[in-house]
């Protein structure tokens, strides 16, 4: 019955096997056998080699993304309502000793290359304004709308004409890519992405993301930046062996289409008129009324408010399907 937060969600029970299995003495830090699995892993799924790095959140894994691509005199574009402005609490600018954010618009907090290309040329090339270093997209987007590998492209192009590191917050990676059905490789490294935050918390895992270098030279700094950061863990792995078990049979992609296929069942129960914006991934913002709201509450479904008349439903990779049946009904029924 709740649809707040697919971080809430459980883990996957091959999670929990595989930290059981982890639960035996081997080296410490990042020197077990399952850290030095993830480079092979990762490179495998994404047909490329890759450096991987397990961290605890997403906001580490972004903002070490971040750093290793922006300077502290850098400012890093982004959408005004990415994740890493309006949630992070100023963590990239922590990370990155005192990048600059500078936010753009765009429908669904989507950039487009046109978008990016005139913010850069607004800045002077002078000592007197902070010079754009990198930028920063998030696939699945915070209104739940998806990035195909086309789109990545023209994004990607635009960075490398202008010089930009390009970071992928993939927080709902997962999910993105079970929508479009396009291969990991083509949304991201093909298309331009030089570092991606792959979220696996909200995909069924406990305590882990990883961090997954394309431009690979960009790793062994960051592995002194996550050590200084706090965020190298005397027994890492633990973390390694959730992303490995997630990435085993593909599981992390299964786990995407089940919350998607719940978030689709109730965006066709909640109809175009309610719904704020397409349902591409596992998020719906409805319009409804505090009446309306109040009557699911009553009714036992848990959700965010967002905003004066919307809110926020969310569906995980193990909702019950019998309450999104119930919840679609109760929906139709407003």
């Amino acid at each position: 019955m709740r649809f707040f937060s697919d971080n809430a969600a459980a883990c996957h029970p091959a999670v929990l096997d595989a930290l059981a299995e982890a639960n035996r003495l081997d080296t410490a830090y990042d020197g077990d056998a399952w850290s030095k699995r993830l480079d092979g892993a990762f490179s495998d799924l994404f047909e490329t080699p890759v450096r991987a790095l397990w961290v605890t959140t997403g906001t580490a894994a972004n903002c070490l993304a971040l750093a290793a691509l922006c300077p502290p005199e850098g400012a890093i574009l982004c959408h005004r309502d990415a994740h890493i402005e309006v949630d992070e609490a100023g963590a990239p600018g922590f990370f990155t000793h005192g990048a600059k954010l500078t936010l753009l618009e765009g429908e669904g907090a989507k950039l487009l290359p046109e978008t990016i290309e005139a913010a850069c040329d607004r800045v002077r090339a002078d000592v007197h304004q902070v010079q754009p270093h990198a930028l920063a997209v998030t696939n699945a987007s915070e209104y739940g709308l998806v990035y195909r590998a086309a789109e990545v492209a023209a994004i990607g192009e635009v960075a490398k004409r202008r010089r930009l590191g390009f970071h992928m917050d993939g927080a709902r990676f997962a999910n993105a890519i079970a929508s479009t059905g396009e291969s990991p490789a083509d949304v991201t490294w093909r298309a331009g992405v030089d570092a991606l935050s792959f979220g696996f918390v909200k995909n069924g895992g406990m305590s882990a993301e990883a961090l997954i270098f394309f431009n690979t030279a960009l790793a062994d700094e960051t592995l002194r930046r996550r050590k200084r950061s706090g965020h190298l863990l005397s027994k890492g792995r633990y973390l390694a062996a959730q992303l490995l078990a997630l990435l085993e049979d593909d599981r992390w992609l299964a786990n995407g289409r089940a919350a998607n296929a719940a978030a689709t069942a109730l965006a066709e129960a909640a109809g175009s008129e309610r719904l704020v914006h397409p349902v591409e991934a596992n998020e719906l913002f409805v319009r409804m009324t505090p009446a309306e709201a109040a009557r699911l509450r009553a009714a036992g479904y848990d959700f965010y408010d967002w905003g004066p008349g919307e809110a926020r439903l969310v569906t995980s990779w193990d909702q019950d399907m019998a309450a999104v049946a119930g919840l679609a009904e109760a929906i139709r029924a407003l």
